[in-house]
Formats: structure tokens, C-alpha cells, sequence
């Protein structure tokens, strides 16, 4: 399998990480909610135990959808995406110095650590909008931290609408990729 049918079949699959990212938006949403409602304590809980969930509640969303949640055992992207789920719970064990030095860090902290795990699902789905995304999260994070420090961080809103919005839009070119694979394949069958 070579690597542009390697990413296809991963942006098929994943349906371009609509399901990941929605799931990933909402845990950033409670977060935020709980940061703004009740403490930062339980934001700051809610976005480091609901992210240990992403994953298998991504394979659930899959599943219930019809889907298939795994890829082929000839696709190269196998080890790629296991890489790619364990780079971000790793990196967060530097968010315990970051927040004890100063919590409102934390969140900012965690953008910049989540706009880096987003770099190699550019290469995963073969979609460019994962660089942009990562870049997006990366700057804000850094934004907040030097020139925005405020008490009440924009970065849980912030990283909600970052991850929900292009989920939208993968979701909306998996369709369009869909509707060309099988124009393509009918215009084969009918030998043009």
C-alpha cells in the first residue's frame, strides 16, 4: 500500500477525524464550563480524565455510526496513529510544573502540547488543515501565556471552537472525496 492510499484509507476510516475532534471539543467545552461554574481544580480534571477517553470514545462514536474503527493490517499509518495517541497523555506529565508554577498556564501549556500531537495527523490523513489547526493552537497557547495573561483563560473556549470547527469541515470533504471515489469508479465500470 502506498502512502497516498495509506492516508486515504485513514481519512476514510476516521472520516478525516471528525469523530476524534468532536469528542475532543466537547471534553474542552465541559472543561471550560467547569472552569467558569465551578473551580479550576475540576476544568483542570475534566480535560486530563475526559482526554484519556478521546480515543475510545472515538471508537465508540465509529462503531454506533456504522463504521469500521480500525485500518487495514497492510496500511503503514497502523503504528503511526498508536504513536500519535501516546505523545499526548507522555507530554502532559510537563503540565505538572507548568501549573504549580502558575495554573493559569495550564491550559495554554496544554494548547501548545496539543497543537504538536496534531502535526503528525497531517501525514495521517494526508490533510493539510491538521497543520494549520496545530499552528493555530500552538500560537494562541503562546499568545495567552505573553501577551494576553489574564485570570480567566480564553484557551479552554479557544481549543473547543478550534477543534469543532474543522471537525465541520473534514466531515464535509469526506463526503465531497466520497462522491469523486465513486463518480470515479462508475465512469471506470462504464469504460470511460
Amino acid at each position: 500500500m502506498d502512502i497516498q492510499d495509506a492516508q486515504r484509507e485513514s481519512r476514510s476510516v476516521f472520516i478525516g477525524g471528525f469523530w476524534g475532534q468532536l469528542v475532543s471539543s466537547t471534553i474542552w467545552l465541559v472543561s471550560a464550563a467547569l472552569g467558569t461554574w465551578v473551580t479550576p481544580k475540576a476544568s483542570i480534571l475534566a480535560v486530563v480524565i475526559g482526554g484519556f477517553f478521546i480515543f475510545p470514545l472515538t471508537q465508540l462514536m465509529l462503531r454506533l455510526s456504522g463504521r469500521r474503527a480500525t485500518l487495514s493490517r497492510e496500511n503503514p499509518f497502523n503504528y503511526l496513529g498508536m504513536q500519535v495517541a501516546f505523545v499526548l497523555p507522555f507530554s502532559m506529565l510537563l503540565l505538572v510544573p507548568v501549573g504549580l508554577y502558575n495554573l493559569n498556564w495550564f491550559f495554554p501549556a496544554l494548547m501548545v502540547l496539543l497543537g504538536a500531537h496534531y502535526l503528525p495527523f497531517g501525514t495521517l490523513y494526508g490533510m493539510p488543515m491538521f497543520l494549520f489547526l496545530a499552528g493555530i493552537l500552538i500560537a494562541a497557547g503562546v499568545v495567552i501565556v505573553e501577551i494576553l495573561p489574564v485570570k480567566d483563560d480564553p484557551g479552554q473556549d479557544l481549543c473547543s471552537s478550534a477543534d469543532r470547527l474543522p471537525a465541520i469541515f473534514h466531515r464535509q470533504a469526506m463526503r465531497t472525496d466520497r462522491r469523486r471515489r465513486v463518480a470515479d469508479a462508475a465512469a471506470l465500470r462504464a469504460g470511460l
